[in-house]
């Protein structure tokens, strides 16, 4: 279980939203699969946010404080607080801005457009997204056995699917290209649909229209899970963002 903290940034002015970090993804990258952290701490923690389960069991994401577990299979379950989890990102959201969207072709336009609504590119942004899709493209993950294998090896076995108009909340974070290494730099963003039946970490989209909520954060921890011996023996100083991009690219 987590029992320590470390905090990288922050300032006593802009305190809140604070972002809290389960592990960094290149330990996820490194096969750590193990979850650490409670879904009832996940949720003390933060209101929205993104992840993975225990044994890389499928995709995970946390909507207005309740946490959802898209499943290999693409069904969705809400986990029960003593569940764990490897790795996540969550924040109490609080959004500074909020812009109608509509016409958005795909998920690289969407890449486009987002910025010139933030006022600053140099720290993380959460962002939800309320409305209705024409088209919606996610995948999930199969959960892994002892020994684990790398993500980019693991991922390799991911279920993709694809919605035609659909309605739901898609919710995730855009980080600066600093945090390589600790998080996903650009977008990570995952769905669920309105009546909460399917979903998964997404690949692409081509929205029709609804609401944007953007919070920027000034405050960023992550807590690592104390006595671990595969975090000790990872090398984290390996560069693994090839293989990032390969994890969160399409396997089709």
């Amino acid at each position: 279980m987590i029992c320590c903290a470390a905090l990288f940034c922050g300032c006593a002015a802009t305190a809140q939203p604070r972002i809290t970090q389960v592990a960094i993804i290149d330990t996820l990258l490194g096969g750590m699969y193990d979850g650490s952290a409670t879904v009832g701490q996940l949720k003390s923690w933060g209101t929205l946010g993104i992840g993975t389960m225990h044994q890389l069991d499928g995709e995970m994401l946390v909507v207005d404080g309740v946490v959802y577990q898209v499943k290999y299979d693409g069904s969705v379950i809400r986990p029960g607080d003593s569940e764990t989890i490897p790795f996540a990102t969550v924040v109490n959201f609080v959004p500074s801005k909020r812009i109608r969207l509509g016409n958005i072709k795909s998920f690289k336009e969407f890449e486009k457009q987002i910025p010139r609504y933030i006022a600053n590119r140099n720290v993380p942004v959460a962002v939800r997204f309320t409305g209705k899709f024409s088209f919606m493209h996610t995948r999930s993950v199969e959960r892994q056995e002892k020994p684990y294998r790398p993500l980019i090896e693991a991922s390799k076995n991911q279920a993709e699917f694809k919605f035609k108009n659909i309605s739901g909340n898609m919710v995730g974070f855009l980080f600066p290209k600093y945090v390589k290494g600790m998080n996903v730099p650009g977008w990570h963003l995952h769905f669920i649909d309105k009546d909460r039946r399917c979903g998964g970490h997404i690949l692409d989209f081509s929205m029709l229209n609804g609401e944007l909520e953007i919070c920027e954060i000034y405050d960023f921890r992550a807590v690592f899970p104390a006595g671990s011996t595969h975090l000790a023996q990872l090398d984290l100083n390996k560069d693994r963002g090839q293989e990032l991009k390969k994890v969160e690219s399409s396997r089709e």
